[in-house]
């Protein structure tokens, strides 16, 4: 992967505040970030912007994320985290 900002991102996923977000993030990062569309990178961008707990919470599925982050990609992070993490 040679773009810089999806390098970027990865780090910031990878260094998030809390060492679970930080795993899921940062595994889904590695794994799906060179996959999405530009207008999903955005839309993970401003995720990782998040406060760290209300993160965990919205992908673990303990609260409900506000309409605002509730979209493709949440689906996707969450879906990482409850097949592809839980295996590791």
């Amino acid at each position: 992967m040679d773009d810089p900002r999806l390098k970027r991102l990865i780090f910031r996923a990878h260094h998030m505040g809390s060492n679970e977000n930080d795993l899921l993030f940062g595994g889904f990062a590695e794994r799906y970030l060179a996959g999405l569309t530009a207008e999903q990178v955005d839309r993970f961008e401003t995720l990782l912007a998040e406060n760290d707990n209300d993160l965990f919470n919205w992908i673990t599925g303990k609260e409900q994320p506000p309409a605002a982050f509730d979209h493709d990609v949440m689906a996707l992070i969450r879906r990482y985290v409850q097949t592809e993490a839980s295996r590791s």
